[in-house]
């Protein structure tokens, strides 16, 4: 709760911690706390917590707000110095077994009421082969920082077997491991009423004399209460946490994040290693916690529109929740997000990220991963972030109104980008997305401008559920509806095929993906061809809604919304809506490679030489219109036009320039910093 005013400090004091310090100091440079967590019990508005070198091993679960913008309580590691904070335990007293195999007998005190060891990965959307298959747990067991994996009986750690591929559920795509030999490093836990026993195989190693640590503490930096406001965490390493599964209808807890709170800045982090999500900037318990997994009763979808509801009840707004920045973090090796969030992520800012290595170890699976997957991220910006080496980039889900997705830069993932059950208006822009499934829209409403376009995209619509729309910058619900696909808009982009071959497409969607064979998925290709028939102007699909009467809601299934379509780019195959305008289509393979270079990610290409004459004019809010079900334009978050004139490394572009994310790109082969 926010202090009253009498506790506010008036002097704003800075505090001090290291691990040379003491609880029962005065908290200054010369007699620093010893925990950060003390410091957190008594900083109030306007302090500032400066954390000194070492390691601290415990979970910071700030007590008081900050009250505004300007007077946050400000949570740093000290210049120049490395603070580390950790959700795990160093173990020392390692038993030798047999062969490879050691384990060790904890006393069940140094857990407290959250034994990562006997709290199952659970919730809705985890993905089993069958109901009887046995849960895994969200313990873990780390060698020098090396993750192990959970086997599921006690003979299993003895012989491990290396596993050199593994099939990624979503796409179907046979993918290597992270580390083979990460793969042999295994662990199994038994718990009685009183001890937790482990057994590890170390591949050799003595874990009395490497550091061996275990997951401990749900959480790194989360307060237990909510509207603890305008904090701000900044120049930290925060790792190894029990986080659990975190699905859009549980509460959400990360290794960090708000806890339903309004205006936290998380920056200039090194984040890794929460046994499911990082970052969290998402729901709370009370409106739904894994109903459909306790109850049975109603499905996930439904428990889930009823949170959108009850999130009304208890102040979803704009004044109480949100507004959160997320920047210039290294966020990697988790399990399920680097950043999540239902609800909570409204209004936020999340950019100049380097994200990577999330859910690619593949120990469990469901339908909640994705380095980034927000649920209703209304007016929300994903700005400017790497994102790389991820089961998927970005996945928004539900209520993607008012978003931007811009200037990211998307390679070596499985999927990038995909938006699903969503009404718009949302935009993005001048992206590099260079994975073999470069965008999947199971949305309408959307515009897509001066992105490069390096894999396959999919459209779909989805009759079975609708999903709310808002009205423009609020959380208030003003309607719902199904997905019809279409509605959306596409300018300036440049789509590159893989030689023309229809069947090329399986190199982004094998045969099984999706659990449906090739030939049944349809709507995809390299292009824009997959809305061929689809009408190009609001007057003409009125016309066919005209030609329909007498009749109300059954004569609106099946007929196509319109698109937008112009001044696109295909190449080496890739194929154009059938009634584009201005589309330049060549046929020569441009090369698309995103490499980490001395100078930063660069992009490597090579485009004809008719390129640098195909020009597109910068839209505007009046060019793209309004989207049909929120009735909403193309803004920006402060309701103002929005503007598309800045490419993907900030540079202004002309009012007409070049196709693509880059104002600079010309035709031939050239190499460009990107991030």
């Amino acid at each position: 709760q926010i202090p009253r005013r009498s506790e506010v400090s008036s002097t704003m004091a800075t505090y001090h911690v290291a691990t040379t310090g003491s609880d029962t100091a005065a908290g200054t440079e010369q007699a620093p706390f010893r925990t950060i967590n003390h410091a957190a019990q008594v900083a109030l508005p306007g302090d500032t917590v400066l954390v000194h070198e070492g390691t601290y091993r415990e979970w910071v679960q700030p007590k008081n707000a900050g009250l505004s913008e300007n007077r946050r309580i400000t949570y740093a590691a000290a210049p120049g110095e490395h603070a580390v904070i950790k959700g795990s335990e160093q173990i020392t007293t390692w038993e030798h077994g047999s062969g490879n195999v050691w384990k060790v007998t904890l006393d069940n005190a140094m857990f407290g009421d959250w034994n990562p060891y006997a709290v199952e990965l659970e919730g809705d959307w985890v993905v089993r082969k069958s109901q009887d298959e046995p849960r895994m747990h969200l313990g873990d067991v780390y060698l020098d920082g090396m993750s192990f994996y959970e086997v599921l009986s006690r003979d299993a750690v003895t012989d491990p077997k290396p596993r050199e591929t593994v099939m990624d559920h979503w796409t179907g795509q046979v993918v290597p491991v992270d580390d083979v030999n990460q793969t042999t490093h295994v662990w199994y836990a038994e718990v009685s009423d009183d001890t937790t026993t482990i057994w590890a195989n170390f591949q050799g190693a003595n874990p009395n004399e490497s550091l061996v640590e275990i997951n401990v503490r749900r959480s790194v930096f989360y307060p237990t209460a909510h509207h603890i406001n305008y904090i701000t965490v900044r120049g930290f390493e925060l790792a190894q946490c029990a986080s659990p599964w975190t699905p859009p209808t549980a509460d959400q807890p990360g290794l960090i994040g708000p806890n339903w709170a309004k205006g936290w800045i998380i920056e200039d982090n090194d984040i890794h290693d929460a046994k499911c999500s990082a970052v969290s900037l998402g729901k709370e318990a009370s409106t739904g916690h894994n109903n459909f997994t306790n109850r049975r009763d109603k499905p996930g979808y439904q428990y889930q529109l009823e949170s959108v509801f009850a999130a009304r009840q208890i102040g979803w707004t704009k004044e109480l929740i949100g507004s959160h920045i997320v920047r210039n973090n290294h966020i990697h090796h988790c399990g399920q997000n680097a950043i999540v969030g239902h609800l909570g992520c409204v209004f936020s800012d999340i950019y100049g990220n380097d994200i990577h290595h999330i859910a690619t170890k593949r120990e469990y699976f469901g339908h909640e991963i994705a380095g980034i997957k927000l649920h209703a991220a209304i007016d929300t910006v994903i700005e400017r972030n790497h994102i790389h080496h991820c089961t998927l980039g970005v996945w928004l889900d539900w209520q993607t109104q008012g978003t931007r997705v811009s200037s990211n830069v998307m390679h070596d993932n499985c999927r990038d980008l995909f938006v699903e059950v969503s009404h718009g208006p949302h935009v993005v822009d001048h992206n590099v997305l260079a994975s073999p499934a470069a965008i999947e829209s199971f949305s309408q409403g959307g515009a897509y401008v001066n992105n490069l376009v390096g894999g396959a995209v999919r459209i779909q619509s989805v009759m079975d559920r609708a999903t709310p729309y808002h009205y423009p910058h609020s959380t208030e619900v003003s309607g719902y509806a199904v997905i019809y696909a279409g509605d959306d808009r596409w300018v300036g982009n440049i789509f590159v095929g893989h030689g023309g071959d229809a069947s090329d497409y399986e190199a982004a969607y094998p045969d099984g993906a999706l659990g449906k064979p090739f030939a049944e998925i349809t709507k995809i290709g390299y292009g824009t061809a997959m809305y061929d028939g689809h009408p190009t102007s609001w007057d003409e699909w009125v016309e066919t809604i005209k030609a329909s009467l007498p009749g109300d809601h059954a004569i609106f299934p099946g007929k196509k919304q319109p698109v937008w379509m112009r001044s696109n780019v295909y190449l080496y195959g890739a194929t154009a809506f059938d009634r584009e305008e201005g589309a330049l289509v060549e046929a020569g393979d441009p090369a698309i490679a995103v490499t980490n270079g001395e100078n930063g990610v660069e992009l490597t290409l090579t485009l004809p030489d008719s390129f640098g004459s195909h020009s597109v004019a910068v839209p505007t809010t009046a060019d793209l219109g309004r989207v049909r079900f929120p009735d909403a334009e193309f803004e920006a978050r402060d309701g103002g036009p929005i503007d598309l004139g800045k490419d993907l490394v900030g540079a202004t572009k002309p009012a007409t320039g070049v196709a693509g994310p880059l104002a600079a790109l010309k035709g031939g082969k050239q190499t460009i910093k990107v991030w």
